[in-house]
């Protein structure tokens, strides 16, 4: 099997056709992006990259296969990680990790932050484990409400960058 090759660039309009296809059910959409409206689609996503900084693609093979941004940043303090997307075929092949640690860089690089935060839904098993397998740590627990009005807790992670 040839080795894959994991890379990235600035997401660019051209990609969103792709990315809205990485949520395969409202759900993923609600953990990806839990303001947004099912079926996922490039108005929506070219909105919320207009309000938010380093949009990102990470590249498996040169293929889009994950997208992430940053929907809070404080310069000098923390930047926040959001709309952590992957493709379906993609999966298990380390892009998640790999996009995390583009943006914990360009957390350091472009606004000098101090450290990363994450929040992820209690519902999101997979997010969790890779998450606190890359060093990230529970600060906090927040009540929100999903799509059909019921509780779920939204746990709140941090690391601290070197």
């Amino acid at each position: 099997m040839p080795s894959q090759y994991l890379s990235h660039r600035p997401a660019n309009a051209a990609d969103l056709g792709e990315v809205v296809t990485f949520v395969q059910d409202p759900d993923e959409l609600f953990f990806a992006y839990p303001k947004a409206a099912w079926p996922l689609t490039v108005g929506q996503l070219a909105a919320v990259m207009a309000e938010r900084r380093d949009s990102m693609v990470a590249l498996l093979d040169g293929r889009v296969a994950g997208f992430a941004n940053f929907y809070q940043w404080q310069h000098g303090e923390s930047c926040a990680l959001g709309n952590m997307m992957v493709a379906p075929w993609a999966r298990g092949h380390g892009v998640a990790q790999y996009l995390v640690g583009v943006m914990e860089q360009l957390a350091r690089q472009h606004f000098k932050a101090q450290s990363m935060r994450i929040s992820c839904f209690n519902a999101n098993a997979a997010g969790l484990l890779l998450y606190t397998a890359l060093g990230y740590r529970p600060q906090a627990i927040v009540e929100r409400r999903d799509p059909r009005g019921g509780r779920v807790a939204l746990v709140q992670l941090e690391k601290y960058l070197e």
